[in-house]
């Protein structure tokens, strides 16, 4: 599949994984103060922003659509980042093309399995009756009973756009996605580990990654090392960008 990127800067290429429910645009801030320094490629995954849509959507699909990225944009040792779902996604490639990559970063994700955990925001993105609704305003009220924290609500309604003829529509997938939730979060696994150089950035609030988990990210990943930003969450990037710049350019350099 071919994935909807953007990329800005020059130098060494660095290939950027959003979330579930994310779009290239969440990393967009950062991007810029990076390109500075790299080649920032911005990637939509399938089903998400402006990539295509597909019924079939798990991590070795995702795996499959990097490596056809990275092979078509003829990248050479880029730093591949990832952030939850997109973490996910960058551990398997990682492990499965351990030559198409130089160093890796892994956002507030583990290689464990996670349960179902969406549901409140599916529940709350099929509450919207797309069809009809005339405003952004409207799909906000219609989520605000599923999902309180208004910040997530920003962040799930960047997928909404206007089409021509003036009606809204859902830059993401959702019907794949909620088919498909069940693959997000499978666990990890490989034979032979990543030897390369790997950084993971947890938020020092987020239970996304714990002590449990530090063994099994040290056997698939043995030359990596666990940083915990403080006073952050989930989306560590968004709520301490400071400290989460110059972590990801330390590591890089």
């Amino acid at each position: 599949m071919k994935l909807h990127y953007r990329d800005l800067g020059q130098g060494t290429p660095f290939v950027i994984l959003h979330g579930l429910f994310g779009l290239s645009d969440n990393w967009q801030t950062l991007a810029k103060y990076w390109s500075q320094k790299y080649h920032v490629y911005l990637l939509d995954l399938r089903n998400h922003g402006r990539s295509p849509h597909s019924t079939d959507f798990n991590h070795d699909l995702m795996v499959e659509d990097l490596a056809e990225f990275i092979t078509d944009h003829q990248l050479v040792n880029p730093v591949v980042m990832g952030h939850s779902m997109g973490g996910k996604a960058a551990m398997n490639f990682a492990l499965s093309y351990p030559e198409k990559v130089n160093k890796l970063i892994v956002v507030d994700i583990a290689p464990r399995p996670y349960p179902v955990h969406h549901q409140d925001i599916i529940n709350g993105l099929n509450a919207i009756n797309i069809s009809t609704m005339t405003s952004r305003s409207e799909a906000e009220a219609a989520l605000l009973p599923y999902i309180p924290e208004a910040d997530t609500r920003l962040f799930l309604l960047k997928n909404l756009y206007r089409k021509e003829d003036n009606t809204f529509g859902w830059r993401m997938n959702l019907a794949s996605i909620e088919q498909n939730i069940e693959e997000i979060g499978r666990e990890i696994t490989a034979e032979v580990p990543f030897t390369k150089p790997t950084l993971f950035i947890k938020g020092g609030n987020s239970r996304y990654i714990q002590e449990k988990d530090y063994p099994a990210i040290q056997r698939l990943f043995p030359q990596s090392q666990i940083v915990a930003v403080e006073n952050a969450g989930h989306w560590v990037h968004a709520e301490a960008p400071e400290k989460f710049y110059q972590l990801v350019v330390d590591f890089i350099r």
